[in-house]
């Protein structure tokens, strides 16, 4: 099947009017909103591979993040219809601080609500003490965390050890995600989870929900 038929190969090439015309024909083909975003987060996922593998570039890899920003906006009335209809529960997610890069966690948030869950979006550049504000206000079962760039690995550390400081970390489930995430980041900071991709994230959520 060439890209101009196939979502996750018109994402996965960046072709941003294709990509939104293949959206609303799945919607309007009956195709649940939460299916239509796991094939564009599949193809995101995908052109990050061929960024690996030195077949595009950064700037494809930008373009394709501004096309999901525009599919969340579309499907984000649906989503919410799902969310309303049937709580999972809460999760709390932000971008650590000094980062202020906020695709990959606008994706991971838009699949959670899509699925059922509460969100509560920090967005970016979140000090360690707004998280742990945040899980005494709002009493999350998983707590997300973003980072894109290497140099914020240590607001990742300071904001598990404030997580752990204030009492909350036998509360929830930690999961750390982005670019610049890894299984070694998750060890070495004490989180419970690293999630390569936004359905890694909502599995986890699910799994620590009990409604996987």
């Amino acid at each position: 099947m060439s890209e101009s038929d196939n979502l996750f190969e018109a994402v996965a090439a960046a072709r941003e009017d294709r990509v939104m015309e293949l959206v609303r024909e799945q919607l309007g083909a009956g195709v649940s909103a939460v299916d239509v975003l796991a094939e564009c987060n599949r193809g995101m996922v995908e052109l990050g591979n061929r960024f690996a593998a030195g077949e595009c570039f950064l700037p494809d890899l930008m373009f394709a993040g501004m096309i999901m920003k525009s599919v969340a906006t579309e499907l984000q009335p649906l989503l919410e219809k799902v969310q309303a209809a049937a709580s999972r529960g809460t999760v709390v997610l932000g971008s650590v601080q000094h980062d202020v890069h906020d695709i990959g966690k606008d994706i991971v948030a838009t699949m959670l609500r899509g699925v059922g869950f509460e969100v509560v979006d920090l967005g970016v550049d979140v000090p360690p003490e707004k998280f742990v504000e945040a899980i005494a206000e709002h009493k999350p079962q998983v707590v997300g965390m973003s980072v894109l760039l290497t140099t914020c690995f240590k607001s990742v550390i300071a904001t598990v050890k404030a997580i752990e400081e204030s009492g909350h970390r036998q509360a929830v489930s930690i999961m750390v995600g982005g670019a610049a995430a890894s299984d070694l980041l998750r060890e070495n900071a004490g989180c419970d989870f690293y999630g390569k991709t936004a359905v890694d994230g909502v599995k986890f959520a699910g799994n620590v929900t009990g409604t996987a």
